[in-house]
């Protein structure tokens, strides 16, 4: 009888050669899936600063490597074990699993899986292979296990979601990291309460996305803080209801600003940026005694922070985020949900959008300050 199991597939990637260069779209080889592993046809896939991050090699240095990690796509094929997904399904990628039998997964309090746990390194999480392999069968990098520059990429089964197919592909995409990433850590992270002040420092697409997730939480004062000042009408399309640029503020800290605006501090902080010296401001920005921050900013140049300790004995927090603190397979189709219900309003995240030949370009735009988020369609060229 014929054999029916996935062969290799030859397609598109695109692949970053050299640390900071242009990517270089080639033909590679996606190797069939294995045992718990699903292979999924990328429909569109988005630019995250994470991904900037691992392009500058910032962290986990590895090349050649396809990145990419926020997309949307159909199961192509599923190795053995696979249990709940079949060719067809409309699914997201998530950098981190859930496996719903650890104990990080069984508990309330914890998003991190421990049966197949989140690593910055290259590999699949139960083997450290690749699936990828160049046009002369030299293997190439993934990233945190997804590379969604590619037409096909493999994925761990316990970092797939099924998405119902009526959700849009370019909102599906944003709720894969940036989106859900934003919300969670207002909704599950901080569980931001009614009637109270939060502050976000950065207005890009994961603060934004904090600031629906505020709003979606019953917030009464959400203060924008960012350098751009064309940030603050965009801010307000989120739910923002103040906005504050650092440079325009004269002799008054940013700290300052913001006790001002709600009468000693806010209740709740969020960094978006990745900055420690930002971080430090996020931090005694907050309420004394009950202020809460929530860090999502990966530090762009491993700085520590420093925080006060006085503060610090007064009661104040500071807290980090993976993932806005989801569950994945649990809380995604969740927030897709509340999207199609119009609870949220993520839509304008998307800026631009590009097909996988034009890649270099939504590189440009995001480090020029110009998109939210760059949506990448596969089959846009074709």
């Amino acid at each position: 009888m014929e054999d029916q199991s996935p062969k290799p597939i030859r397609c598109k990637a695109a692949v970053c050669r050299v640390a900071g260069e242009p990517l270089i779209v080639e033909e590679i080889i996606v190797d069939p899936p294995k045992a718990y592993e699903i292979r999924i046809k990328i429909v569109c896939t988005s630019l995250c600063h994470s991904d900037i991050t691992f392009w500058r090699a910032k962290v986990a240095t590895a090349f050649p490597r396809i990145l990419g990690h926020e997309a949307y796509g159909v199961v192509e094929s599923v190795g053995e074990h696979v249990e709940g997904f079949a060719a067809g399904d409309t699914v997201v990628p998530t950098f981190l699993g859930q496996c719903d039998h650890c104990p990080g997964c069984a508990s309330e309090h914890n998003n991190l899986c421990t049966t197949v746990p989140f690593v910055f390194g290259p590999g699949m999480r139960r083997d450290g292979t690749t699936r990828f392999r160049d046009a002369h069968g030299n293997p190439l990098h993934d990233l945190v296990a997804v590379s969604s520059f590619s037409e096909y990429t493999v994925v761990d089964v316990t970092q797939v979601v099924k998405i119902d197919p009526a959700v849009p592909p370019k909102l599906a995409c944003l709720l894969s990291c940036g989106g859900s990433t934003g919300v969670g850590a207002a909704w599950r992270v901080a569980k931001v309460q009614p009637g109270s002040s939060v502050v976000i420092f950065g207005l890009g697409s994961v603060g934004l996305a904090v600031a629906q997730g505020a709003k979606m939480c019953g917030a009464s004062k959400i203060i924008g803080v960012d350098m751009n000042p064309d940030k603050e009408e965009v801010g307000k399309s989120f739910g923002v209801t103040h906005f504050v640029n650092p440079s325009q503020l004269g002799n008054s800290s940013v700290t300052e600003e913001i006790a001002k605006l709600t009468g000693g501090g806010a209740d709740y902080s969020f960094e978006c940026i990745g900055v420690s010296s930002v971080m430090t401001d996020a931090f005694t920005s907050t309420k004394p005694g009950k202020g809460k921050t929530i860090i999502l900013g990966l530090e762009k140049d491993n700085e520590p922070i420093s925080l006060p300790s006085l503060d610090l004995l007064s009661g104040k927090c500071v807290m980090g985020s993976y993932f806005g603190g989801l569950k994945p397979k649990t809380d995604v189709p969740t927030l897709a949900q509340k999207c199609m219900n119009k609870e949220l309003e993520l839509d304008g995240l998307v800026t631009h959008e590009v097909g996988l030949q034009e890649i270099n370009t939504a590189f440009d735009l995001l480090l020029q300050g110009k998109s939210l988020r760059c949506i990448i369609w596969m089959d846009k060229d074709k």
